[in-house]
């Protein structure tokens, strides 16, 4: 079987998703397109000879509607022939497009694709696309009488089953800030960023952030109604623990070795295994543990062979619970920090944690990363990455 292997991958800085972030102004059809372009014009190859463009966001409605992956190809300049799609695995989108390129890679159907993923949480707010759903269906609420429950609820449930204490979880988030800060500082972030005009570095980090600072804020999701239904919950689930709303794009070439060096690229990684999973939607966060587990069952991996991991740092209790579980090393995860601080443009999320992973293991000789995320409903996307030196 045919290998697949990453040539180049870009992302554009991370904007507050919110009116008065940097990015709001820009459409994510352009916002999209710009870290196409970008990524094209950086590996030099004609865009003509892109098999497909597959792309993830997650609330496809409004601008973010009609496959705006197609539309973001044709913003870019690529020829009309070139076919484009957009794919929803919720917050693992854009990881699951990486996924199905380089599955199409290696079994002949693709020689060339591009993996890619927005979101522009500003101008589209997150859950559009559920708005006049009244019901999940007969079925569905037959199956869960009692209904689910936000992914903040999710994360509150997640730090009382693994008994994280909200100083755990803000000496988290006050760690990403600070790996982001001095990674952004020191430039480990120049080589995948697709500046634009609005913005040239990632806009919600906040270096001078304290961890009395961060014990100050409130619990975002505390309700009488959770309360009665959830007493076991502490409450400690915070925006300063959570990832923000924002705007962001990112894109990743993925081909075959043997055709990257007939073009003169260089292959960055190989994409060694891959595993999705589905786990229980009440917890919703916690596939991540089991993805983990899968993944490195097939690539034949121990955890203790991993160099560097990303996990989304959706919530802070889903890191330290998954790290807890997995018996990972949290001082190879997430070395530039993660989306806290970050953060979080949900479609491209999954393009984006893989953009920086792949430039963190080269920055630091690794040889092996594993990427891995939460998603909405219960699911979670693994990836083994292998550098290739």
């Amino acid at each position: 079987m045919r290998d697949a292997v990453i040539v180049e991958a870009v992302r554009t800085p991370i904007g507050k998703g919110k009116p008065s972030g940097a990015l709001h102004g820009v459409h994510p059809v352009d916002l999209l397109a710009h870290s196409l372009s970008t990524l094209v014009e950086r590996t030099g190859i004609d865009p003509a000879l892109i098999d497909d463009v597959i792309g993830g966001t997650v609330t496809q409605v409004g601008d973010q509607s009609q496959n705006i992956t197609r539309s973001a190809l044709l913003a870019a300049g690529f020829p009309e022939s070139v076919p484009g799609t957009t794919v929803d695995r919720q917050c693992g989108s854009s990881q699951q497009a990486v996924h199905f390129a380089a599955q199409g890679v290696m079994s002949g159907a693709y020689d060339i694709v591009v993996a890619a993923g927005v979101e522009s949480m500003g101008r589209v707010p997150m859950g559009s696309s559920s708005i006049g759903r009244e019901s999940m269906g007969v079925g569905f609420e037959r199956r869960y009488p009692d209904g689910l429950v936000p992914q903040g609820i999710s994360a509150e449930l997640i730090a009382a089953r693994w008994g994280l204490s909200r100083t755990q979880l803000d000496e988290f988030a006050l760690r990403s800030h600070q790996k982001a800060a001095a990674a952004t500082s020191a430039g480990n972030f120049a080589k995948e960023l697709a500046v634009l005009p609005e913005l040239s570095v990632d806009e919600a980090i906040r270096p001078d952030t304290t961890l009395d600072a961060l014990a100050g804020l409130r619990p975002a999701f505390r309700s009488d109604f959770y309360e009665e239904r959830f007493p076991q919950i502490d409450w400690s689930i915070t925006a300063g623990n959570s990832s923000p709303l924002s705007d962001g794009g990112a894109a990743l070439m993925i081909t075959t070795s043997e055709i990257a060096g007939r073009l003169g690229l260089r292959p960055l990684a190989r994409l060694h295994s891959f595993a999705v999973v589905g786990d229980d939607p009440l917890m919703m966060l916690t596939a991540v543990i089991p993805a983990t587990r899968k993944v490195l069952q097939r690539s034949g991996l121990d955890i203790s062979d991993i160099d560097l991991f990303e996990v989304n740092e959706a919530f802070a209790s889903v890191v330290l619970a998954w790290a807890a579980d997995t018996g990972a090393d949290l001082d190879r995860v997430n070395v530039h920090g993660g989306a806290i601080a970050l953060g979080h443009p949900l479609g491209a999320s999954g393009a984006r944690i893989m953009t920086t992973l792949v430039n963190a293991m080269e920055q630091r000789g690794a040889r092996f990363g594993l990427q891995t995320m939460c998603e909405a409903g219960g699911l979670a996307n693994a990836t083994v990455l292998e550098r290739l030196v």
